[in-house]
């Protein structure tokens, strides 16, 4: 098998966002900016919005600049986040800020899916990091991203057998994620039938009567050890309904002051109390301990659990935790101050009843997370291998 070695610029014509400064909005066409982009896909959580007419006039079809994105493009983060790709959808339609890139294959010569998995590749990303290092900040010139390598089988048809490979993982792990989003929409249709019924089947006690909330541990660094057993969860792991099983600090042993609760396991709800306060993800996966800035929500009676993680994933309790939370330059949320919040607590016969509903569609989450775990550690691996030739298709 012939394998060629090109530059980014010889393979794809090569674009950016919009360089203007466009007035943000509550509602129109998605906006989005290198913040969005992560390694394993966007992140939509924190979205910009722009009106109809700036989206109409910014990103236009009869532009000669490539600034709009189209179906198979591959978009790639080039302020701050470097190099997170995106392979664009037939469905997708926003307008896209200067700090993303846009790569339009050239479809004679490489097959957009290959391209994508090719720049995912630890060989394209080593590239991005030895930039990194020479430049005062996280930045990328459109000079540079054309620069870049592309090594690529010179035939189309094996570059699609490797492109089919890999993309059936993510296809299931997009499926699974379709799942659990519909699970969600489930757990707060239930609450919201929940908290519905009449006031008498309800009376108001502080959060803390029936939450223990648990403050993570004050880890210090000389602790650390990256073979450690026990995998350190900070604010970064805790993100809006998801958690990031990827940690990057280890310890071996625990302090014998550190709190036992603290040692995490699958189905456990966490929140984060600084920046952006109010986060709320449930665990998967083992050997895990919770640092400082994240509080663990444990129930004091186990059938209240289902309805604390709805209660806390509800937008009307998200914009309290946000007024109760002070700081000019960054929000922190006080586990004291949490605690003293008076919650309208439904009767027991309820709360069962609550369970029984909802109690199967968090641990059929947690299952298809730990699924995707799995499926993206299998597609890790092969990338690589496939990616330099050691595995022929």
């Amino acid at each position: 098998m012939k394998w060629e070695r090109k530059t980014i610029n010889e393979v794809c014509n090569v674009g950016d966002g919009a360089h203007a400064s466009i007035k943000r909005t509550t509602e129109g066409f998605q906006y989005l900016t290198s913040k969005n982009f992560k390694l394993d896909g966007l992140d939509l959580n924190k979205v910009d919005f722009i009106s109809e007419v700036d989206y109409f006039k910014h990103f236009r079809d009869d532009s000669k600049a490539i600034t709009k994105p189209k179906s198979n493009d591959v978009l790639l983060s080039i302020i701050g986040s470097l190099g997170a790709p995106y392979l664009v959808k037939e469905e997708d339609v926003f307008g896209l800020s200067s700090s993303v890139s846009i790569l339009r294959p050239k479809n004679e010569i490489i097959e957009p899916r290959f391209l994508f998995y090719w720049i995912k590749s630890n060989e394209f990303q080593s590239s991005i990091n030895n930039i990194k290092s020479g430049v005062a900040q996280s930045f990328l010139s459109l000079g540079m991203i054309k620069s870049l390598p592309v090594i690529y089988p010179k035939e189309l048809p094996t570059q699609r057998k490797i492109a089919s490979i890999l993309s059936a993982y993510d296809d299931l792990i997009e499926n699974n994620l379709k799942r659990i989003k519909l699970l969600e929409e489930a757990i707060n249709l239930n609450f919201k039938d929940l908290i519905s019924k009449e006031d008498k089947n309800f009376t108001y006690i502080k959060l803390n009567s029936f939450v223990d909330i648990i403050s993570g541990f004050p880890f210090k660094s000389n602790y650390y050890n990256e073979n450690g057993k026990h995998k350190i969860v900070t604010i970064k792991n805790v993100q809006d309904g998801f958690f990031v099983p990827i940690v990057t600090d280890r310890i071996d042993d625990v302090p014998d002051n550190m709190n036992k609760a603290l040692f995490l396991t699958t189905g456990d709800v966490i929140m984060s109390l600084t920046g952006n306060v109010g986060r709320v993800c449930l665990v998967y996966g083992d050997d895990y301990v919770l640092n400082q800035r994240v509080v663990k929500l444990s129930a004091k009676e186990q059938i209240d659990q289902p309805f604390i993680y709805a209660l806390v994933r509800d937008k009307q309790m998200l914009k309290i935790l946000e007024n109760l939370s002070n700081g000019a330059a960054q929000q922190n949320l006080s586990p004291i101050k949490m605690g003293e919040l008076p919650i309208r607590y439904p009767n027991k016969s309820l709360r069962e009843d609550f369970n029984q509903k909802v109690s199967p569609m968090l641990e059929m989450i947690c299952k298809l997370n730990i699924q995707n775990t799995k499926l993206r550690e299998a597609r890790d691996i092969l990338l690589p291998k496939l990616m330099n030739g050691q595995i022929e298709v």
